[in-house]
């Protein structure tokens, strides 16, 4: 049995995997339970999946089947998505509530049924419903096929480092109470590795990730950014990091001391560790990165990477080496490392740029208003809700059926309109002095795309209530970054400029404070999918939209019927 094999099983058992009916088929069950849990000497009772804060891993390879059996044992409605995987013509596993199904009510199960299809690297699954994110997440693993090699060195071992958020308060309360005023929810008391928020914290001590290492190997760190509101710097003390993969799609190797990632991304990179033992232990810590004019969680998570040696150290007599991260607001540095990030475009992993553009679209993306309930008090601007919106447009999700099961009944009147905008309705200087009138319009348009249209599509910041990053996931489908800067997108210059031989492919990017971001992407992916910022997505403030790709004419081109178990509202 190799490496990859040991490291399977192993991964198999941490994760509660049941046995398979066969080698390509994976069956998990995800039981969701109240289980209480201490940080920070606050002790609350959490969802959690299996009693697990962080949730199991997930661990297959590309060409598996995944079964996962989720069973509603709290009050809450729980949907499931799995973030990254891109659910060919099997939408009804995505799991965002109200979009692709209705959510899984107390008492009762549904099976997520789903097959990895070219893809493999590091994604994730997490709540998609209210901010049940906050503790329900956990990493999911796709290993190539069985004889595939990695495209570069096979390391000594691999660990997934997930980072989080972890509140003292209870998040649905917190959310609730966001939604009712309309301003920014409360934000977080820690953030955690592994959901451990390390020593930097009062009363934390104990609850502190350490990474084990010995000298003079390599390991593959597999990092996510589960966080629910904040793009992360990360860095390692004294040692350098190999960045070759981003969203389960490898890159052109590069190193880098310190690395940016947004909420929904993922990173595979290499740490290869120092020859000898080094007299010395080494933090690993991160920090948001800040952009917007709301509040933020300002702390730093820190866990320890210690060096295993065969004689008997007293490791706290060690002296502790801390990184130097990057200031709160460093655009430089986020820039020149998203700059670096290209596709691996080899011939074993080709870089399918779309040549030629079907449909142009511009959005715009940002914060609004919205008129205060009757006889509410609310706490955006003028006594208004703050309201993000995509070309004006801030996306309601249906609360009685789902948009996919309403799109393939032909039940869409009075659920949604085909008409999402394709540009705004009202130009301005988006990144200069913004307009007066700041309210949004409330409604739920659906942008149609017929099967295999390539998109091109430019993303653009606006200062409307202030400038800040977004960093947007696609559902269903991956994307390739052609081009972003800052200022206005100029529609005349700036495509000239645009990378179509090796841009990095990934399925979340940010689009930059007070900039734009364009990329491209192939439809070819029939069903209704979700687009939003990966920042209070289930708040007034989380900027969403959704896409219809229509079927094909051939029946591999098409979304098969539902489930038989798929939940009811």
């Amino acid at each position: 049995m190799g490496a990859i094999e040991i490291f399977l099983v192993s991964l198999m058992i941490a994760s509660c995997l049941l046995p398979s009916v066969s080698a390509a088929t994976r069956h998990y069950k995800f039981e969701i339970k109240m289980q209480n849990v201490t940080r920070l000497c606050h002790t609350k009772s959490i969802v959690t999946v299996n009693g697990q804060f962080p949730g199991p891993r997930i661990v297959a390879r590309e060409g598996d089947r995944l079964e996962i059996e989720v069973v509603n044992h709290v009050h809450n409605n729980i949907s499931i998505h799995w973030h990254g995987i891109r659910q060919v013509r099997s939408g009804w596993a995505d799991g965002p509530a109200y979009v692709t199904q209705c959510p899984i009510q107390t008492g009762q199960k549904y099976l997520y049924n789903f097959t990895i299809i070219g893809q493999r690297g590091t994604f994730w699954w997490h709540a998609h419903i209210s901010w049940l994110r906050s503790t329900l997440y956990g990493p999911i693993i796709i290993l190539p096929k069985k004889n595939t090699p990695y495209p570069f060195a096979k390391p000594y071992k691999e660990v997934p480092i997930i980072f989080g958020e972890w509140f003292n308060g209870d998040t649905e309360a917190i959310i609730s109470q966001a939604l009712q005023t309309g301003g920014g929810p409360n934000v977080s008391d820690a953030y955690t590795i592994n959901g451990l928020p390390g020593p930097l914290y009062n009363c934390s001590a104990k609850d502190t990730f350490k990474l084990k290492v010995k000298p003079g190997k390599t390991y593959l760190l597999r990092l996510i950014n589960a966080a629910l509101n904040d793009e992360l710097f990360f860095s390692i003390a004294n040692h350098t990091l190999q960045i070759i993969d981003a969203d389960g799609v490898y890159v052109k190797p590069f190193e880098t001391n310190t690395l940016i990632i947004t909420p929904g991304q993922t990173h595979n990179v290499l740490l290869k560790t120092k020859p000898h033992f080094p007299n010395a232990t080494f933090y690993m810590t991160a920090r948001p990165y800040v952009t917007g004019p709301g509040t933020f969680d300002n702390s730093t998570v820190a866990g320890i990477l210690e060096y295993e040696s065969k004689t008997k150290l007293h490791l706290k007599n060690l002296p502790l080496f801390k990184p130097l991260l990057p200031a709160l607001n460093d655009t430089n540095f986020v820039t020149n490392f998203t700059s670096r990030l290209r596709s691996l475009a080899s011939p074993q992993f080709p870089a399918n740029v779309p040549q030629n553009v079907d449909k142009r679209l511009f959005f715009t993306v940002g914060l609004g208003t919205s008129p205060c309930d009757q006889n509410k008090t609310c706490q955006g601007p003028n006594g208004t809700k703050f309201s993000a919106s995509i070309n004006n447009v801030s996306f309601i999700l249906p609360t009685t059926t789902a948009l996919l099961q309403s799109h393939f009944f032909g039940q869409s009147k009075g659920v949604y309109k085909p008409d999402f905008p394709y540009s705004p309705l009202n130009w301005f200087n988006y990144t200069g002095n913004p307009p007066n009138n700041t309210l949004v319009h409330n409604d739920t348009k659906l942008m149609v795309l017929p099967f295999n249209t390539s998109v091109e599509l430019v993303m653009q910041d606006t200062s409307i209530l202030g400038l800040e990053s977004h960093p947007l996931h696609l559902h269903g489908f991956n994307f390739f970054v052609v081009g972003q800067g800052f200022g206005n997108f100029d529609p005349n210059k700036d495509p000239s400029n645009f990378n179509l031989v090796d841009p990095i492919e990934r399925n979340t990017v940010g689009v930059p404070s007070g900039g734009w971001v364009a990329i491209r992407f192939l439809a070819d992916n029939p069903g209704v999918w979700f687009m939003h910022c990966h920042l209070e997505v289930h708040t007034s403030w989380g900027l969403k939209m959704a896409w219809l790709v229509q079927n094909g004419k051939l029946s591999n081109q098409k979304l098969p019927p539902p489930p038989m178990d798929l939940p009811k509202c």
